[in-house]
């Protein structure tokens, strides 16, 4: 911990800093292990650095043994729900997107931790207080927050006219539609699986007009005419442009069709790029040379109803059940002060975005172009549940895949209308409880 002057500990929280300072753990902290589960990073980098360095300097700064597990994003929910049930288990666990809200009533109220965070580091984006807030309780402290744009080989789309990303719809689906003709369709994930899904075919349904609900957060809104166009136009851009096996993808599917050179472009966060400049010589272009240079980002395409992307805010949740509630606050404390997050901040080399608007001004920003338009995703986004807030009815709707399998069932021989009806009657059953 050397890079903490003496103004350093006096900006941090006097807990947290009398600990660092006096080099002593805390009494009740001493024989503490605290039990956090988070997701398997798509930059593993960061996970091999929590697990050695920042765990070895949790037990140093705060004398708490940190059990750091990793585990399959799609498996986080499962998790949780089991442990809430028997009333044992981790005493972090680490959500996505707006997971928090379907467990409010079991988590710990981290208020003091959170609002203590947030006004050291320039406040939070409002994206990760709405999902970390019921009211004015904060039932998480929100950690970071993914985000996608769309990963393309620069050259491939040059080759057919396209100097620059299609910036449309209609355009893009000529694009696509080329490019699988020479073998490399568009990859993309239509189905239940955490991430992928859901940050193209909600922008998707947004971009068209579409929404769940109206601003109240409690009349249905789906079925519309925009609506309903959205999901008439989402068969013939499937059918002619994508992978059809995208039907049956996971988060990283997408990522080894990509970088096995079988997909020309697929909406992602920068694991793709940072995984190909990590590894030049695996990664190559069919001209041999590395495959990282001839990748760029660019927002997905814009349709009648506007140009949307759906950030992830990741949110650690300390649970109602833990017997270490007060240990975990003062972890959660030490592990956002700025010099300890600063450490995992830059091993995600731009993959993730801080939850607060501190991380804007990092110079991770400035060490790579090809990473920067990442920083904005935070300032651009909505959350599932619009145009109502996203809340436990919109968690509930998005961990259902109601609105993938929407396109989902149109794209494989539902009737359009039919598919519109069908996600309308789920969703009403979930907003009139």
């Amino acid at each position: 911990m050397g890079r903490l002057d003496r103004r350093r500990f006096l900006q941090l929280s006097g807990g947290v800093a009398a600990v660092i300072a006096s080099g002593r753990a805390p009494a009740y902290a001493q024989q503490t292990t605290l039990h956090w589960v988070r997701w398997s990073d798509f930059v593993p980098a960061s996970d091999t650095l929590l697990k050695g360095k920042i765990t070895e300097e949790c037990q140093k700064a705060l004398g708490i043994k940190l059990q750091l597990e990793t585990i399959n994003a799609n498996d986080i929910q499962a998790r949780v729900t089991s442990a809430i049930q028997s009333g044992n288990g981790p005493d972090i666990i680490f959500a996505l997107n707006n997971w928090p809200q379907l467990y409010s009533t079991s988590l710990a109220d981290v208020s003091d931790v959170a609002e203590e965070i947030g006004h050291e580091q320039g406040g939070y984006y409002p994206i990760s207080k709405q999902v970390a807030t019921v009211g004015n309780k904060w039932i998480g402290v929100p950690w970071a927050i993914g985000g996608g744009l769309v990963a393309y080989r620069k050259s491939w789309f040059d080759e057919i006219g396209y100097h620059t990303f299609p910036d449309t719809w209609e355009k893009l689906q000529d694009a696509g539609k080329k490019l699988k003709a020479k073998g490399t369709p568009i990859g993309q994930a239509l189905s239940h699986s955490f991430g992928d899904p859901p940050g193209f075919w909600y922008p998707w349904l947004w971009s068209w007009g579409g929404k769940e609900v109206d601003a109240d957060g409690k009349t249905v809104a789906l079925n519309s005419k925009a609506t309903l166009e959205s999901v008439e136009r989402a068969v013939p851009f499937w059918n002619e442009a994508c992978d059809p096996g995208g039907l049956a993808w996971d988060d990283s599917s997408n990522n080894r069709a990509f970088l096995a050179g079988t997909i020309c472009c697929t909406n992602n966060g920068a694991s793709i790029y940072i995984e190909a400049k990590r590894k030049p010589d695996t990664y190559q272009t069919e001209k041999g040379t590395p495959m990282y240079k001839d990748i760029r980002h660019a927002p997905l395409p814009k349709g009648p109803g506007g140009q949307y992307n759906l950030p992830g805010p990741f949110t650690d949740m300390v649970m109602q059940y833990s017997k270490n509630q007060k240990a975990a606050k003062t972890f959660l404390k030490w592990v956002h002060t700025k010099p300890v997050f600063e450490e995992w901040f830059t091993s995600q080399q731009g993959y993730t975005d801080g939850a607060t608007r501190y991380w804007e001004k990092d110079k991770v920003w400035s060490a790579d172009p090809v990473l920067t338009p990442f920083k904005n995703l935070p300032r651009q986004g909505r959350l599932t549940g619009y145009a109502g807030p996203p809340g436990r009815a919109a968690a509930e709707v998005q961990t259902k895949y109601i609105i993938i399998d929407m396109y989902a069932k149109a794209v494989q021989g539902m009737k359009a209308q039919d598919a519109v009806n069908w996600a309308t009657g789920e969703l009403k059953s979930i907003y009139s409880v």
